[in-house]
Formats: structure tokens, sequence, C-alpha cells
């Protein structure tokens, strides 16, 4: 029998085969297959005949094996299983993502809501325990907070938070982290802000905030700006006015129960939560719920915060996230070295090669005179400079800029900044009789710089003008200051003020905007009948508008009553100036 043959006998065993399958049917075909063998004659040898019939043995169990498997597909299909449900896809949402939330008719409704992982758009806790090491505690704390950072890697949730918690509050003084929370954590809270989520919690009528965050870091900034009607969050132990690192019992807050023990049997109207397990849980015992995603987060435009932010404290100027506090620390020693040489050309150089020299340091300058001239005495006064107040270092740069010295007058100025300072500096004492004796002696002997706001403000308002300087003189010239940092502030209301030019230089990129506008016309000042109040708040809009800032009723006072928890005032105290 020739080998055509064979394949003829073999390709009728394949004939039988149907849907089934089965084990008969297959060794039915074997059968047939040596059935074929036996009549074989002499010519074809044994091993190319097994070759063949491996060769078709394994493509009939191939064919076997899948359309088996079809057919344990189709089976489990009914069943409602799915082989792509094998496929790692992210699990659907039980609940609508938060921009699908009808913002209409919820005046009376009841939210409670997830603080950080739902109105927050950083994801991390990390960055806010940092403000509190370094604001609230000291650069060593915040140093052994960042080394933590492998550490808390490999952690469970849990225990990441005890740790941090327990660098960061350790040791640390009731009062101060109290003061750390309204002057530097509310900022960062509102720069972070869901726009989404903060639109849906601003909606209702009742809102009550959920978090495993220290109460101490969150309820000021929920109840002030937020309106919450209650915080429910971890609390910490103390004793002798002293954080002691640790967690109070019952211990971490964990949501779904607090939120059943807040509300027994009844169901809150909305809840908003992160994806996260424990938060699915949480928003399960609403009525209705939505989440909140931080890929879709957007940031929160100023003109939409509820309450405008005016004042704040403290020296970061950045989120320290674990990859940017890393960075500072690296450029700590460089940029401490870099302030020491910029100080340097302010306080020994002339002022005329201080310019391009601290703009060669990077140092970025942008100077504007409407007048395109200097500005010349008329009388036997010197002009009057009146500007508002961003740093101490103001009238150090208009000098440059002017190119002749200046005597500027400012309350509360150290005495080292006196010494160092290279031009004339003179503290005013806000005794107006006195004050405006010492004015008008130092206006006759030449150029004068004042600040009628008081002190510094970092952001973009004007506070209330003193209306003093408007009775001193008729040469009135307005000049617009503002100051842009990335790294460190270079202002402080309860911090050591003579380290402020040096965090100021520490930054890699400062930059410093001058501009001085057109001079008061005689008409608008008191010497023609106009009020001292009329012109300060003249020349108060002029600045703003200039600068594209807003205008406030605030005082000096009202700052360091929010900030420093005091008016502000300064005291001597045993031959020195203390500002308390």
């Amino acid at each position: 029998m020739s080998v055509s043959e064979l394949v003829d006998e073999v390709i009728k065993g394949f004939t039988i085969l149907d849907g089934n399958h089965s084990k008969r049917k297959v060794q039915c075909i074997i059968q047939q297959v040596i059935k074929g063998f036996a009549i074989l004659d002499d010519n074809h040898s044994k091993r190319k005949v097994q070759c063949i019939i491996q060769q078709l043995a394994n493509w009939v169990m191939k064919q076997v094996l899948v359309k088996s498997c079809h057919g344990v597909e189709r089976e489990m299909k009914r069943y409602g299983f799915h082989w792509g449900d094998l496929s790692p896809k992210p699990p659907q949402q039980p609940f609508p993502n938060i921009v699908t939330c009808d913002l209409e008719g919820r005046e009376s409704q009841t939210l409670v809501c997830d603080f950080h992982k739902s109105l927050l758009r950083t994801p991390s806790f990390f960055p806010y325990f940092m403000l509190v090491a370094f604001e609230g505690g000291s650069i060593f704390r915040a140093f052994l907070l960042l080394c933590s950072c492998p550490i808390l890697l490999i952690l469970n949730y849990e225990m990441k938070l005890r740790i941090m918690i327990f660098i960061s509050f350790c040791g640390l003084r009731v009062k101060d982290m109290e003061n750390t929370a309204r002057a530097v954590l509310h900022k960062f809270y509102l720069e972070n802000l869901n726009l989404e989520a903060y639109e849906v919690v601003a909606s209702v009528g009742s809102r009550v905030f959920f978090t495993a965050m220290p109460r101490v870091m969150v309820e000021g900034f929920l109840k002030e700006y937020l309106n919450a009607d209650g915080v429910v969050a971890s609390e910490l132990h103390t004793t002798g006015g002293y954080f002691t690192g640790l967690v109070s019992m019952p211990g971490l807050l964990m949501k779904h129960r607090a939120l059943v023990d807040y509300f027994g049997d009844t169901k809150p109207d909305l809840g908003i939560g992160s994806s996260s397990f424990h938060d699915q849980l949480f928003m399960s015992l609403c009525k209705e719920a939505y989440v909140v995603t931080n890929e879709e987060g957007k940031v929160m435009p100023r003109n939409k915060y509820p309450k405008p932010l005016i004042f704040h404290d403290g020296r970061l100027a950045f989120l320290p996230t674990p990859s940017a506090t890393l960075f500072m620390f690296i450029w700590l020693p460089i940029g401490f070295l870099l302030a020491i040489y910029r100080i340097f050309l302010g306080v020994f150089l002339c002022c005329r090669f201080t310019n391009s020299l601290g703009a060669w340091s990077g140092v970025r300058f942008n100077f504007k005179d409407k007048d395109n001239k200097p500005q010349r005495l008329k009388s036997n006064k010197g002009v009057l400079y009146v500007c508002n107040h961003r740093t101490l270092l103001d009238p150090i740069f208009l000098s440059a800029f002017l190119g002749r010295p200046l005597t500027a007058v400012s309350y509360s100025v150290s005495k080292v900044i006196e010494m160092i300072a290279p031009i004339r500096t003179i503290s005013i004492t806000r005794d107006r009789k006195q004050d405006e004796e010492t004015m008008k002696r130092l206006l006759s002997e030449g150029d004068l710089v004042v600040f009628p706001e008081g002190t510094t403000c970092r952001e973009p308002y004007l506070l209330r003008f003193s209306s003093l300087f408007a009775e001193l003189a008729d040469e009135i010239v307005p000049v617009a200051i503002n100051a842009q940092v990335t790294m460190f502030y270079g202002t402080t209301a309860s911090g050591l003020k003579v380290l402020d030019p040096v965090f100021f230089f520490m930054n890699p990129w400062p930059r410093y905007d001058i501009e001085i506008l057109e001079k008061v016309p005689k008409e608008l000042t008191c010497s023609s009948g106009r009020s001292s109040h009329e012109v300060a708040n003249y020349i108060q809009r002029q600045l703003a508008d200039a600068l594209g800032f807003e205008c406030t009723n605030l005082t000096r006072r009202d700052k360091y009553m929010m900030l420093a928890g005091n008016e502000g005032v300064v005291q001597k105290m045993k031959g020195r100036r203390l500002l308390w």
C-alpha cells in the first residue's frame, strides 16, 4: 500500500469527527490509522510511517483541545463568566463621578466628606506633616521626617500615619501648633482644594467632615473657610502643654465607624469620598454618594476662595512634597552661600554696580519709571516716595534703581538690619506727633521713603494706608513694588526678622518689580484743601491699579492678631527692642 493510500485511509477516519469530540471518536481515528499501517508493503519503512502517524495524531489532539475549549467557554458564558474578566482592567466604580453631581436644590441636605482624599488634590499626607515639622518645629525635625520616607514606603496606611504624627508632633508645644495651623496650613489647604468637590460642599446646607488627620491640623480651617457643622478627626495625646506624638484612644479614626457613631440610624443625604476601599464603605452608608478622583482635580482659582487669603506666615513658599523637600535640603548650603554673596553686594558695593552684579547672581530686576527722568526738588524739602510694602529690602532696591541715597522710615526694624543696611533706616514709634516731627526733619535733609501700610503683605492686597505722610509734603511720588519667590518667603510675623533678607536671597531666582508712578498732582494734595485721608486713599488706589491688587481696610494690628496672636507692638525690655 502506498503512502497516498495510507493518507486516504486516515482521512476517512477524520470524517467521523463531530462537535462532541469524545475520546471514543479519537480512538476510532487511531484505529483507522493502525488499519492502514497493517496493509503497508515492504517498500515503506516503519520509521517514515511512524513519523506520519505521530504528526497526524498531534494534529488530531490539537483540534480536539481547541474545540473542547470553545465548548467550555460557551458553557461558562451561560453562567455569566467571560474570559475577558481575567485581564487586568480597573474595577468599575459603584458610585458615580463627582462631576455628574447636580448642585441644585441641596440647601436642606447634609453632606459627609473625607477631607484629605476628597477635598484636597494632593493625595499624600506627607506635605502637611512636613509643614508642621518645619514651621512649627525646626529644620532638624523636618530633616528627620524626610529621612523616614524610605521606611514609610513599605509600611501600611495606619503605621505610616502614626510615624508621621510621632515625628512631627513629639515634643511640640500645643500653642506653636495652633499658630502653625492658623498661619501656615490654611494657605496650603486653600491652594490645594479640589474645585469640583468644593462646589458640591458649598451647595449643601450642613457639612460634617471626617478625616484620620489630627484634629488640630484641620478643624480651624474647616470651620473658618468651609463652615463645617462638625469635624470628626483623630485626637492626639498631650501633657503639660506639649504633644507626646501619640494618638489618643481609641486610635486613628475609622471613617465608616465614626459615621455610624455620629449619625446613628440616620443616613446622611450626600457623601463624597475617594475610590479606596475604606471610602467606598464610608459612602455606602449615605443615601447618595459620589467619587472624587485625583485625575479630575482642578485648581481652585483665587476668585472662588470661600474667603480671601490675605495673611499667612511661615518660610516655605512651596508645597513640601518628598521630592521638593529633598531638593530644598540639597539647595540649602548652596543657597546660604549665595545669600551671603548677594547681601555682600548690597552692603559694600556702590549702588550702580549692585544692579548688574545682583542680576548676574540670579536676582531678577524689573524697573519702570513713568516720568522717564529723576524727580527733582522744587522746594527746600525732599521728595516723599510712598510705597506699598513687600519685604525689608524695598527701600534698598528703590535706592539702587534711583542711583541716589534715600532715607527709609519703618516700624519694628531690627538693630542688625539698621546696622548693615546700605541706606539710612530710621525707626518710628507710632506716636503720631513724634513721628510727624521725625519725618519732617528727615524730609528737610533729603528724599524719604515711607510705607503707609505699616507692615508687609505677601498676597495681592494692599492694607489700609496711614494718612500721616499726606500732611508732610507736596512732592509725593507713589512707587508700586512687587516681590516674587519660589522657595522661601523673605518676611515673617512670628519668626526672626533679622533672617528675612537671608531667606529672600536664598531663593534660586528671586524677582523684584518696581514701578515709579507719576507724581501726585498738586490739586490732589493737602495743600490744595484735600484731607489727608483722601490723599492716602487716592494713592492706595493708584498703587492697587498699577499692581493689579485689591484694596482692603485691614491694618498691621489685624495681621499680627491673626498670625502671631498679638498686636504687633514693639516693646523695650532690658535695653533691647522686642516684637511681641
